[in-house]
């Protein structure tokens, strides 16, 4: 009777054991695929943050141009030499009529 026992446990184990394998397996395949949703998660915050960040950045820098300063620079950029060039013109056309 207690080998009939023993033997009778032993076809069940044996008999389980596939299925509880599967189980684990299937176990593990969630577990692995919760993990790679949940770092794709946190992956894409932190490209968000960083996109931010460099939009706040580049917001900032053009933010802290002095504008008028550059206006005024530009325009006398622009204006130096006119009345050299005027100059040598006029002293050319004089020329030609001679």
């Amino acid at each position: 009777m207690v080998t009939d026992a023993v033997t009778q446990t032993n076809v069940q184990v044996i008999g389980d054991a596939p299925a509880m394998a599967m189980a684990n397996i299937y176990m593990s395949m969630a577990h692995a695929t919760g993990i790679m949703f949940q770092n794709s998660v946190g992956a894409a915050s932190q490209q968000l943050i960083l996109s931010q960040a460099a939009t706040t950045q580049g917001v900032m820098q053009i933010n802290s141009v002095n504008t008028m300063a550059g206006a005024s620079a530009t325009q006398k950029i622009a204006q130096v030499g006119t009345a050299d060039q005027l100059t040598t013109l006029l002293t050319t056309l004089q020329g030609l009529n001679q």
